[in-house]
C-alpha cells in the first residue's frame, strides 16, 4: 500500500483550490500569494468532470495543465481530485436512470453536487472512465504528491431509493443471509406479520406507516454504506493501474451520521477529515477536539489529515459567526496537537458565485488587506515551525465508545424518550473528560482495549453479544469501565438482549434494571451519596461522598446484583434506589450511570472520581479553559480564555516562541504555545 504523502518536509499547509472560477491572470496571483503564506499543497480538480470531459468521451485537459505546470513552477503540490461528486450536466440527461430518489419517491433535479444513486451502473461506468483518463495523463505529473477520490461521500446522496438501488439492495441481502429465512430471524418478521416469502418481496425502507421494521432500516443503512465504498474503491484501484501514490477522501467526522467510519477507514491510504466549527455552540472548540480525537482514531492512531476547515465563518449554518481574532490559529492548532499532519482550508479564494460565495477562504473578497490574510500567514510560519511534530503520534489513557450502528438504531423512531440522542451523551461525557484535561481515544466495542486504564460507553443502545464479552474480559483484567443508561440493550438486529436491562452488560455491571422512567421535559432528580439523612442505607462504596447533584432525561429502577450503591436517587420516581453503582469484578471495576448528570457536582464529579479510581494521570489545578495535549515529545498549551494562564511543571524549548521554559509556562489569553519537552 502506498504509504504517507511525500512533500519535501514538515506539514502539509493549503486548501482546495479552485483556479476554474477565475480568468487565468489570476492564477500566476495565486501562486505569488501561496509563496507568501507558505502553502505546500493543494487540493485540485474536485469539481472538474464537465471541464475536463465537456461531451462523452471528448477529453480537454488543456486548462488542468497549465493549472498543474504553474503549481510544479511555484513549488506547490497538488492533491488530484477525480472530480465524480459532480457529474456533468450531460451525463444526467444521456442517463435519466442515474438520477437520486429520495424516500418519498421523488426524482431529484440538477444544479447541486451528489445528484446521482452511487448504485447506477451508468455512474460506475462514466466515473470509472474518467478517472481512468485523469489518471493515465498525470500518473507522473512531478506536481501531483497524492489522490483525492470523489468528495464529501455520503453529504447528499447517502441512501437512494430508486429501483436500480432496490435491486441492489436485494443482491446484498442475499450476499448477507443466504436464504429468506434467515432475513426473516433477523428482523423478527413475525411482529406485525411481515414476513417475507422470497429476497423479491423486500422493499427499500421507503416512505411507509409509523413502525417500520428497525432490522429493515439498519440493513439499509449498512448497505448505503457499501455501496459508496463500492464507488470509492472502483475509482482506488482504477488510480493504483496508473500510480502508486497516496490515495484518499475527504472523511466528515462526527459529522455525517450515515456514513460508518470504521468501515471506511481500512480503505484509505492517509484518513483525511473535513471539519467545521459549529459557531452555535458555547465551546465550540471542545466538538472540534472530540472531532480530531475521533478522526485520530478511525486512523488508527496514525497521523491524519485536515483536509478542510474554515479561516472564518462558514455559509450553511443558520447564523455564520466569523472567528474571533485567534480562533482560527488557535482550532488548526488543535487539530493538529491531536494527530494532524495538515492544514487545509476550504478553499483559498472566495467564490464570487455559487452556493459558497459567503464562505471564508484563505484569500477573503477583502483580499490581503485583512486580518484573514495577515492570519493566514502567521499561521504558515506557525506550521513551519511545527514542522518536527509531523508524524508523531498521540497516545491516551482513556477510551470512549462510539459505534455508528448504535448511533443509527438508537435514533429509530418509538423509543422510550425524545431525548435519547446518541451524540448528547457522548459529548457530555467527553466533555467532563477535556475539562478534566483528559485525552481519550475513540474505539469500537469490538476493539483492543488493553491499552487503556479506563473506558468510557456513554451511548451503546446497540451492542453484540462479542462485543459485551470483550468489555466483561477487560475489567476482569483489570480495566475500568464507565457505563451511561440505556446501553447494552439490543444486539445488532436491534433485538432486545433476553433477561432484564442492562441485558448484554447485565453481568459486568452487576445490575438488573426492573423498569425505566424516563422523565418529562425539564423534570429533574436530585442524587445523593448513600447514608445521607434521609437515605435508607443502601450499600455504598465507601469513598462515595460529596454535594447533591441532579439528574435529568432518565430514571430507572436499578436493582443490586452484585454492584453495590455509589450514589442513589433522593427523589423522583426512583426515590431511594441506586443511581450511581460500582461493581468490583476481577482485577477490574464497572460503574453505571442510571440518569443524565451535568455539571460540576455532577458528572464531572463523576468522571473525576472515576478517573482516580482507575489510576487515571492528568494534571491538577488548572482552569478548564486551558487545552493540554502531548504529541510525541511536544506540548501543546492552547488557552481559550480572556486572561492568561500559567502552567507549572513545564520544561522545555518554545517552538513557536523560542523561548526557554524552566518550570512553567505562561499562555497568553487566546494564545498558544508548545514546547519540545
Amino acid at each position: 500500500m502506498p504509504g504517507y504523502p511525500v512533500l519535501p518536509e514538515g506539514l502539509a499547509y493549503g486548501g482546495d483550490y479552485n483556479p476554474e472560477q477565475w480568468p487565468e491572470e489570476v492564477w500566476r496571483e495565486d501562486v505569488r500569494l501561496m509563496r507568501e503564506a507558505g502553502v505546500t499543497l493543494v487540493t485540485v480538480g474536485v469539481f472538474n468532470w464537465g471541464l475536463i470531459e465537456p461531451r462523452e468521451g471528448d477529453y480537454d485537459f488543456t486548462r488542468l495543465d497549465r493549472i498543474l505546470d504553474l503549481l510544479h513552477t511555484a513549488g506547490v503540490y497538488a492533491d488530484l481530485a477525480t472530480p465524480t461528486s459532480s457529474p456533468p450536466t450531460w451525463f444526467r440527461r444521456r442517463y435519466p436512470g442515474s438520477r437520486l430518489v429520495d424516500r418519498d419517491g421523488h426524482v431529484l433535479g440538477g444544479g447541486s453536487r451528489h445528484s446521482f444513486c452511487p448504485s447506477s451502473p451508468d455512474y460506475a461506468a462514466a466515473s470509472e472512465r474518467v478517472v481512468a483518463a485523469l489518471a493515465a495523463r498525470y500518473a507522473r505529473h512531478p506536481a501531483v504528491a497524492m489522490w483525492h477520490v470523489h468528495n464529501e461521500y455520503g453529504w447528499a446522496n447517502a441512501h437512494c431509493y430508486c429501483p436500480t438501488s432496490a435491486e441492489a439492495f436485494r443482491a446484498w441481502l442475499r450476499d448477507r443471509y443466504g436464504d429468506v429465512g434467515a432475513l426473516n430471524a433477523a428482523w423478527g418478521t413475525t411482529f406485525w406479520g411481515l414476513t417475507y416469502g422470497s429476497f423479491d418481496e423486500v422493499e427499500p425502507p421507503v416512505a411507509a406507516p409509523v413502525g417500520l421494521l428497525t432490522g429493515l432500516q439498519l440493513d439499509f443503512m449498512r448497505f448505503s454504506v457499501d455501496a459508496h465504498i463500492t464507488c470509492f474503491r472502483r475509482e482506488r484501484d482504477t488510480i493504483r493501474r496508473f500510480s502508486d501514490l497516496p490515495v484518499t477522501t475527504n472523511f466528515m467526522i462526527p459529522n455525517c451520521k450515515p456514513m460508518d467510519y470504521w468501515r471506511w477507514a481500512a480503505e484509505v491510504d492517509v484518513v483525511a477529515n473535513d471539519h467545521y466549527l459549529d459557531s452555535a455552540r458555547a465551546d465550540p472548540h471542545i466538538e472540534l477536539a472530540m472531532a480530531a480525537d475521533l478522526t485520530r482514531s478511525v486512523a488508527g492512531g496514525r497521523p491524519w489529515m485536515l483536509m478542510e476547515h474554515s479561516t472564518g465563518a462558514v455559509n450553511w449554518q443558520p447564523r455564520n459567526l466569523a472567528k474571533r481574532p485567534g480562533e482560527m490559529r488557535r482550532n488548526t492548532l488543535a487539530h493538529v496537537a491531536r494527530g494532524s499532519d495538515s492544514a487545509m482550508f476550504f478553499q483559498w479564494r472566495a467564490s464570487r458565485y455559487g452556493a459558497e460565495k459567503f464562505h471564508s477562504a484563505m484569500v477573503p473578497h477583502a483580499g490581503t488587506d485583512s486580518l484573514i490574510w495577515r492570519d493566514v500567514v502567521a499561521l504558515g510560519a506557525d506550521l513551519r515551525a511545527l514542522a518536527e511534530v509531523r508524524g508523531a503520534r498521540v497516545t491516551a489513557e482513556v477510551a470512549v465508545v462510539w459505534d455508528w450502528e448504535s448511533y443509527w438504531a438508537l435514533e429509530f423512531e418509538w423509543r422510550p424518550s425524545a431525548d435519547l440522542r446518541f451524540r448528547e451523551r457522548i459529548e457530555a461525557y467527553y466533555e467532563a473528560l477535556w475539562r478534566e484535561h483528559v485525552t481519550v481515544d475513540f474505539v469500537h466495542p469490538s476493539a483492543d482495549l488493553s491499552p487503556y486504564r479506563l473506558v468510557v460507553a456513554p451511548s451503546s443502545y446497540l451492542l453484540a453479544e462479542a462485543s459485551a464479552k470483550n468489555l466483561h474480559l477487560y475489567v476482569e483484567a483489570g480495566g475500568h469501565l464507565l457505563v451511561s443508561y440505556f446501553s447494552g440493550i439490543v444486539d445488532e438486529n436491534d433485538t432486545i438482549h433476553p433477561g432484564p436491562c442492562p441485558g448484554a452488560l447485565r453481568d459486568v455491571l452487576g445490575v438488573a434494571v426492573e423498569e425505566f422512567h424516563p422523565l418529562r421535559e425539564h423534570e429533574t432528580v436530585t442524587l445523593r451519596s448513600p447514608g445521607s439523612p434521609g437515605s435508607p442505607g443502601s450499600p455504598g462504596s465507601p469513598e462515595a461522598s460529596g454535594p447533591a447533584a441532579t439528574g435529568r432525561i432518565w430514571s430507572e429502577r436499578v436493582r443490586l446484583a452484585g454492584a453495590g450503591a455509589v450514589r442513589e436517587f433522593a427523589d423522583g420516581p426512583d426515590a431511594g434506589h441506586p443511581a450511581v453503582t460500582r461493581h468490583d469484578l476481577g482485577a477490574g471495576s464497572a460503574w453505571y450511570v442510571s440518569t443524565a448528570l451535568d455539571g460540576e457536582s455532577g458528572l464531572r464529579g463523576l468522571v473525576a472520581e472515576v478517573l482516580d479510581h482507575a489510576g487515571v494521570s492528568r494534571p491538577r489545578g488548572l482552569p478548564d479553559t486551558l487545552e493540554l495535549v502531548r504529541r510525541g515529545d511536544h506540548l501543546f498549551l492552547i488557552n481559550h480564555a480572556d486572561t492568561p494562564v500559567t502552567v507549572d511543571g513545564v520544561t522545555g524549548a518554545g517552538v513557536l516562541d523560542g523561548a526557554a521554559y524552566d518550570g512553567s509556562a505562561t499562555v497568553p489569553a487566546g494564545g498558544v504555545v508548545v514546547v519540545r519537552t
